[in-house]
């Protein structure tokens, strides 16, 4: 059952419920499930470090879109006019 979430939400990108089943702790029949655990363990951590690696090159996309705009924009005089 376990086994059958995690698959489910490495096929997904499901990072919350990743969380989850990694709060949880498991009961293995045989071998061959913990085998399997391991290797679905394995490959939700190289979806995690994938899924965070294009947040930062999103995050740097956006930064450059948002000096660009302010670099677009008129500049204000942060004046006080004590003539008026």
């Amino acid at each position: 059952m376990w086994i059958n979430k995690l698959k489910i939400a490495i096929i997904e990108k499901d990072t919350d419920a990743i969380d989850k089943l990694m709060e949880t702790t498991p009961k293995f029949e045989n071998t061959k499930e913990i085998e399997t655990a391991m290797y679905l363990l394995r490959e939700a951590a190289e979806l995690m470090y994938t899924l965070k690696d294009e947040t930062a090159v999103t995050m740097r996309q956006l930064k450059k879109n948002i000096d660009f705009l302010k670099s677009t924009q008129p500049q204000t005089a942060n004046k006080l006019d004590l003539r008026s």
